[in-house]
């Protein structure tokens, strides 16, 4: 059964993070010295991590291995964690599941201690989401929760979470990967399917993502779709509408010589080819 690449290359432990070097040596750090709070609140934007470091962090917590800064990864625990079928690691989406009867829902199950691990892991994705009430709720479990029980709060609009939740939380802010550090991670992907991915369209798949890793490699699984065992610059051209380079420097020379019709004329070759003029611009 085919996987989707960005499912398939999900970090599985804190050493495969990228670019969050900071995060992971202080959630690493507070395992190793039995320091590991409450409630985390990580925030960022869209596909850096944050997801995927709560995870391990569970694995972490939970591992027969541990608690360890290193999951194994291969433990009965550490592959239902991977495979989202751990009972004590609940992954809730604040996005669809925001009001208050879903919050108290939570609060009566959160007092049962874990059936398998030694934490219940609370993973509330896009928790900003939530209702004004919901959070009023969430607030006194996360003001005095059970020993057993962790929670990771992530959000990409850290500013709509309530002070009085986040001031109960230590916050770890998730920075956009720099463009080499993309481009290093498409490389190693490619590598290992086998696909030709040129220098120029890495760089290009990076500019264009803003980012984020996820839909950088989503991208790239769809070029592989496209053209095949060998990505191109003009390949990632075509599926992002963009202009290339001979494009831009036909744009520029007719700019130079105040070439007003010759402008129209790219615009119009442009529009005709479907590229995005946003993108272009």
């Amino acid at each position: 059964m085919y996987v989707p690449l960005y499912r398939k290359w999900r970090s599985q432990n804190f050493d495969e993070i990228v670019g969050q070097e900071f995060i992971v040596q202080t959630l690493r750090n507070a395992i190793k010295i039995n320091r590991v709070s409450h409630a985390y609140l990580f925030s960022g934007p869209r596909g850096t991590g944050k997801t995927s470091t709560a995870r391990i962090f569970a694995k972490a917590l939970n591992c027969a291995k541990g608690p360890t800064p290193s999951p194994c990864g291969t433990c009965d625990l550490c592959v239902k964690i991977k495979n989202g079928h751990a009972v004590d690691v609940i992954e809730i989406d604040a996005a669809s599941n925001r009001g208050i009867d879903e919050i108290r829902d939570l609060r009566e199950k959160v007092r049962y201690a874990p059936v398998e691990g030694r934490y219940k892991v609370y993973i509330i994705d896009e928790v900003h989401m939530l209702t004004p009430e919901a959070f009023n709720a969430l607030l006194k479990t996360l003001e005095e929760p059970p020993v057993h029980v962790v929670f990771v709060l992530a959000t990409t609009e850290p500013q709509k979470v309530p002070v009085t939740i986040s001031s109960r939380c230590q916050r770890h802010d998730f920075r956009r990967l720099s463009n080499p550090e993309i481009v290093g991670q498409m490389k190693k992907i490619a590598n290992a399917e086998g696909v030709k991915l040129e220098d120029d369209a890495a760089s290009l798949i990076a500019r264009n993502c803003e980012g984020s890793m996820r839909d950088a490699i989503s991208l790239f699984d769809q070029l592989i779709s496209f053209c095949g065992k060998t990505v191109r610059h003009d390949d990632v051209v075509a599926i992002l509408g963009t202009a290339n380079a001979d494009l831009i420097f036909e744009f520029g020379s007719a700019l130079g010589r105040g070439n007003i019709g010759g402008l129209f004329d790219l615009i119009n070759r442009m529009v005709s080819e479907g590229r995005s003029i946003p993108q272009v611009t």
